[in-house]
């Protein structure tokens, strides 16, 4: 009986240390530091006229994330949105140590008179902001799939999240319907801003009228 008793003492003390252990993960998380982590150039292909990144996975509403591996996504916004919004003036995060689940609001962005809120490609919790991209936000716009990363999410659901994604070859057929789409609503303020092909006219957003502006907001960054 004695024998017994401790055996259920002892697997009583790893539960409580197994569960301590989680509880305990955002506050050692939130020692991190903010500064930008070193970014690999990953590799970019040209399809359909948009430079698509090796091994990056795409939300809907225009984010990006690349697994930096133990359960890091770095995240930022895509060529798409980049173009569209053409000068970023300041760039928010919704704070480290926050968590946010995939699709809420992470990131706000501010450029020609413009903010757009962004969502996260991910869930997780916050762990690291690229202070170099909020102190020069235009490193956000000008390369966006390297330099001017946003942010980084831990996140331990990360492989069931990029079910939800747009990736692998999936990419440039969707982003060239999203330029169809954008050609088509801009078409009625202006048929000059319509494009065949590639990226959207850099800095188009802050050219339209108020009406429109929210219209491809809700369209196209699903906020």
């Amino acid at each position: 009986m004695s024998i017994l008793f401790v055996l259920l003492m002892f697997l009583l003390i790893l539960t409580i240390s197994y569960f301590r252990g989680r509880k305990e993960l955002p506050a050692a998380v939130a020692t991190r530091s903010a500064k930008p982590a070193a970014v690999s150039a990953a590799p970019t292909r040209r399809e359909l006229g948009f430079e698509i990144p090796e091994g990056y996975a795409f939300h809907p509403g225009h984010t990006w994330t690349s697994n930096e591996g133990h359960e890091n996504a770095r995240v930022g916004i895509d060529g798409f949105a980049a173009n569209l919004l053409g000068k970023v003036e300041q760039v928010e995060v919704i704070g480290l140590n926050r968590w946010v689940r995939q699709g809420q609001k992470l990131i706000s962005i501010k450029g020609n008179g413009t903010e757009v809120e962004m969502l996260s490609p991910v869930e997780g919790v916050v762990v690291a902001v690229n202070s170099d991209a909020v102190k020069d936000p235009s490193l956000i716009a000008r390369d966006p799939y390297k330099e001017g990363w946003v942010c980084v999410v831990k996140s331990p659901e990360m492989a069931t999240n990029w079910k939800n994604l747009v990736q692998g070859v999936m990419v440039a057929p969707w982003m060239q319907n999203n330029l169809a789409r954008l050609n088509s609503m801009t078409a009625r303020m202006n048929p000059a801003l319509a494009q065949d092909g590639g990226s959207p006219i850099n800095g188009l957003l802050s050219r339209m009228t108020p009406e429109l502006r929210s219209e491809v907001v809700k369209e196209f960054f699903l906020s």
